[in-house]
């Protein structure tokens, strides 16, 4: 793996990152969780999750696999799991929690999503949450169609770029967990012509419009509420699903 400066910037942020978490779990029944603590720790990840549909027996990619609860989740649902991550700090917590969780089988490689270390068309599945965004999208999007099988799906969960006052917030507000490496930003509907050279087919659809309150608020009734109206107001009023805060993208590589 060639380390250029963005990579080596990107590793030792994420490497602070997972060193920062691991004075949290000092013992093995701290990483334990079930399906449903990851599926529904976010309103996109469950449906999201669906598209991957079904599962067993499936070579799934966990692209930017991080602290590895999808993985594990993924192999749990049946999927031969191959995980990778630029972080090995975060490689180390995600092989610590496939143990506490009695998950064996998942396959944990280093590597830069730009350069795969894969054979082509080895994967019938591939997940991401939070990866794209920290990537150069041309790139990246010529490694997943190189990878992915004819007939594979890929689905990333993203942040979205297009909410005007959404930006403002994100520079400006304190809220937890808004620490960022320097090059990343969210992605914009610029972008997305780099996806649909490779994935004509590409879909994309919104979520936490109203909901995105939850982020300074917390989870509560209100913000339950308001997730709510969001499943029902966007599907009444597509056009605003580029004011959402994060954005599903569905890649369909054709058979």
């Amino acid at each position: 793996m060639k380390a250029t400066d963005r990579l080596r910037k990107e590793m030792a942020f994420h490497d602070a990152q997972a060193a920062g978490r691991s004075c949290r779990f000092h013992h093995p029944e701290q990483l334990l969780f079930t399906d449903d603590d990851y599926l529904d720790h976010e309103t996109w990840i469950r449906s999201a999750f669906n598209q991957l549909l079904p599962l067993q027996g499936c070579q799934v990619l966990d692209l930017g696999c991080g602290h590895g609860m999808a993985a594990i989740v993924l192999a749990r649902a049946g999927a031969q799991v191959t995980a990778l991550d630029l972080s090995a700090g975060y490689l180390a917590e995600a092989r610590r929690r496939a143990e506490a969780n009695h998950v064996a089988g998942i396959h944990w490689i280093q590597g830069d999503a730009e350069q795969l270390p894969f054979a082509a068309q080895q994967f019938d599945r591939i997940w991401g949450n939070a990866i794209l965004h920290h990537l150069h999208l041309d790139r990246a999007a010529a490694e997943i169609h190189r990878v992915l099988r004819p007939g594979g799906v890929a689905v990333f969960c993203e942040p979205w770029g297009e909410n005007p006052l959404l930006e403002l917030a994100r520079r400006w507000l304190p809220y937890p967990g808004k620490e960022r490496t320097p090059d990343e930003r969210p992605l914009r509907s610029a972008q997305m012509p780099a996806l649909r050279r490779h994935f004509p087919q590409l879909q994309t659809q919104g979520f936490q419009l109203l909901s995105m309150a939850r982020r300074v608020l917390g989870h509560g009734h209100l913000t339950r509420g308001l997730a709510w109206c969001d499943a029902r107001l966007l599907r009444v009023v597509p056009a605003l699903n580029p004011y959402c805060r994060y954005v599903v993208l569905t890649l369909r590589r054709e058979s």
